[in-house]
């Protein structure tokens, strides 16, 4: 993603802060960039926005605030940069577990934007495709079970080593190109049916 293309998120009630940050982007070549003044309905603003990256910045900010915007984190899916005057270890775990990409203590300097938002884009790319091998890997566990189980049904119902029953599971699924575990579906759901 080049610098041209990326559109940045600010929600910063400060205006003084926010010109720091815009500032910052702009030298480095980030120039769609909108401000959020307000967090009144800011979840329905960023989904209006669909910005590539999101940037907060709190000067000091009570542990309520700090919590809406962790949620906002959670639900954007984008990397966010939370820039914070103030924080302790609670907090900065908090915006560890809301998916904060970023998590900067009094580190506002408009020449560290541009490294600390590409520190984000990477930590959360990181994250997100670790998310994306344990989804599939869940789901790989998932179906084995499923066949395995189907398996487990043909060689009780017709006296299958495991082997056959496998090769028989996989011989209908290429032959009725399916997936193999589709096939074990069906054969679980017709042994419900008729059990």
């Amino acid at each position: 993603m080049s610098e041209q293309s990326i559109s940045v998120a600010i929600i910063d009630p400060n205006a003084v802060r926010a010109a720091i940050l815009i500032e910052g982007l702009n030298a480095a070549g980030i120039s769609r960039v909108s401000v959020i003044e307000e967090t009144a309905n800011l979840l329905r603003r960023l989904v209006q926005l669909e910005p590539d990256v999101v940037i907060i910045d709190l000067e000091s900010p009570s542990r309520d605030v700090l919590e809406q915007m962790f949620q906002v984190s959670r639900v954007v899916q984008r990397p966010v940069a939370m820039f914070v005057d103030q924080s302790d270890s609670a907090m900065i775990q908090a915006a560890v577990d809301a998916g904060v990409s970023a998590y900067v203590v009094d580190g506002l300097k408009k020449e560290r934007v541009k490294s600390i938002v590409d520190m984000a884009i990477s930590r959360f790319n990181a994250f997100a495709r670790l998310q994306k091998e344990l989804d599939h890997a869940k789901n790989e566990l998932a179906d084995r079970k499923v066949i395995d189980k189907a398996k487990g049904i043909l060689m009780k119902s017709r006296g299958f080593s495991e082997e056959e029953a496998y090769a028989l599971l996989r011989k209908t699924a290429m032959n009725q190109k399916a997936r193999l575990v589709d096939i074990a579906r069906s054969v679980i759901t017709a042994a419900e049916l008729l059990g």
